[in-house]
């Protein structure tokens, strides 16, 4: 019986809403200690956040009080200005298969997970929980 989004995912899903800051969004991935972030609009999947995206809002390094006045301008925006909205999503019954070869030719780390009748969010699938999948199924044999 091949395995399935549903047998791998993340149930409970951190999200923020789109109107949330970019700092906020910042501040929940660190705490979470996550990479990837759902973004909704009254619970509905609007987005999507990686610690990537926002690496990629300012300078490496603060190095004078211009640098650090437009960081903190750029994580005062809403989440929606640097939230990628072309989402790939996949559904509980999504074989791991398939979600990997997403993965890979999306380039991306992790999908969604929506209920294919209701279209609401129901867990995550990441890069991470493929690799778990793949030990236990080693270790197995």
């Amino acid at each position: 019986m091949p395995l399935t989004a549903e047998d791998l995912m993340t149930e409970d899903v951190v999200t923020i809403e789109e109107g949330a800051t970019l700092g906020d969004a910042a501040a929940l991935l660190a705490e979470q200690h996550i990479r990837h972030l759902p973004v909704v609009r009254d619970r509905v999947l609007v987005g999507m956040l990686s610690d990537r995206d926002l690496r990629s809002l300012g300078p490496g390094t603060v190095d004078s009080f211009e640098s650090f006045e437009a960081l903190r301008e750029r994580l005062a925006e809403p989440v929606s200005s640097a939230m990628r909205s072309d989402v790939i999503t996949v559904g509980r019954t999504t074989d791991v298969v398939e979600i990997v070869d997403l993965l890979i030719e999306e380039k991306v780390g992790a999908v969604p997970v929506v209920d294919e009748t209701e279209g609401a969010l129901v867990g995550i699938v990441s890069y991470v929980d493929v690799l778990r999948a793949a030990r236990d199924l080693f270790a197995e044999a």
